[in-house]
């Protein structure tokens, strides 16, 4: 009892720390801000990717058309008029197309995975690669 006592009337700047209040017996844990920043960062990738590619520039609402000729058409424009993208234009808008369609993931409903999947066909169609 003695030590606690002690410790309770240790100085700062010429006054006594509180005697009433009581001891932490622990230490409280840090939280490191790298694994908060880390598990942002991994959270959000796709997304990044989808708002800033280098890759095509899309016309916007272009997943959300029903026609799937119309999303292929667009893709395939996007594709041939960008100069940044890394691949064939083919390969540009297959990949954008397919990228929106994994990320979407389950969440995706049946009659909208479908008009994307009709999509894909008319790409390799529109790039005559049947």
């Amino acid at each position: 009892m003695a030590r606690t006592a002690a410790r309770r009337k240790k100085t700062t700047g010429g006054k006594t720390a509180n005697r009433d209040a009581p001891l932490r017996k622990t230490a409280r844990r840090k939280t490191s801000t790298k694994n908060s920043i880390r598990r942002k960062a991994t959270r959000y990738w796709s997304a990044r990717v989808t708002g800033e590619s280098d890759a095509l520039d899309l016309d916007r609402g272009v997943f959300k058309l029903n026609d799937p000729k119309r999303i292929a058409a667009s893709l395939k424009r996007a594709a041939e008029r960008s100069r940044r993208r890394k691949a064939e234009p083919y390969r540009s808008a297959l990949s954008m197309l397919v990228f929106y369609i994994n990320r979407a993931g389950k969440t995706l409903p049946a009659g909208r995975r479908r008009t994307l999947e009709q999509a894909k066909s008319e790409l390799r169609r529109q790039f005559g690669r049947d």
